[in-house]
């Protein structure tokens, strides 16, 4: 490890930024507006220009690529929704979030406490997670309504979220009744989403789209979306694809894939 750490004006931003603490105030909720949802209009034309200008752009190097690959690192909700999902293979998942890369990674780029955003597991699996994370700060995120279809009865889906709770989890990761949206039943997914938020208590309720892209979000929101608060993504797979890629900034080589194993 010959690479000095990520100097302050390349890091983008302080470390403290990549902590997966929630620290935004707890929005109020809004009333349903349907006329507002109704008057909403796209420009395709435009949308597809815009589109069509992402690939092509330069892509980050050097520093700056580590930073994006720690910032990647921070929002990863790490996770384990497998029927055969065990207290210890849970143990390990939350080994591998306390320290996402190995030790001396962390330490040569400035970040020796870089942490994943949360881990994410079914209801039976919060209490052996709750326990594993316990001083780290790392929220535990239970996906809860019936996932992944959410075809469960409904009042079956808010108990589900009730019990998830009070298991311990700090997040709750819903699951919306998508054929509301596509018959355009907007009264609905808005009773459906406030009975789903009021369930969850203080506990934090995410909901998961599958539209999103890291470069994508700071561009169209701005930097202030592209914190683990306000947005995650689930793609466990490729932190040990980062964690090479960190391995690579610093060594100027591959390691093999199997010294990066999720746990």
């Amino acid at each position: 490890m010959t690479r000095p750490p990520l100097t302050s004006d390349r890091a983008m931003t302080a470390r403290a930024d990549f902590a997966p603490l929630i620290t935004d105030a707890r929005n109020p909720g809004t009333a349903l507006d349907l006329d507002w949802v109704a008057s909403v209009q796209a420009n395709t034309s435009a949308i597809e220009r815009r589109a069509a200008t992402l690939p092509g752009r330069r892509s980050v190097k050097k520093d700056y690529q580590a930073a994006w690959l720690a910032r990647a690192i921070s929002c990863i909700d790490l996770t384990t929704l497998a029927g055969d999902d065990t207290p210890g293979r849970v143990r390990r998942l939350c080994a591998k979030a306390r320290q996402p890369a190995r030790a001396e990674i962390l330490d040569a780029i400035g970040l020796p406490d870089l942490t994943v955003g949360a881990v994410c597991v079914y209801h039976d699996m919060i209490a052996p997670a709750v326990e594993a994370l316990e001083g780290s700060g790392i929220p535990v995120a239970a996906v809860s309504t019936g996932f992944p279809a959410g075809l469960s009865p409904f009042h079956l889906r808010v108990r589900e979220i009730e019990e998830s709770v009070k298991a311990g989890a700090a997040e709750i990761d819903i699951v919306i009744s998508r054929r509301h949206v596509l018959t355009g039943d907007w009264q609905a997914l808005y009773d459906e989403m406030k009975t789903f938020r009021a369930a969850c208590g203080e506990a934090h309720v995410k909901a998961i789209l599958a539209t999103t892209y890291l470069a994508l979000m700071k561009e169209e929101l701005g930097d202030p979306w592209l914190r683990p608060e306000l947005f995650r993504f689930g793609a466990s797979s490729l932190l040990g694809d980062i964690e090479r890629q960190l391995e690579h900034h610093l060594t100027g080589s591959y390691s093999a894939g199997w010294r990066h194993a999720m746990g």
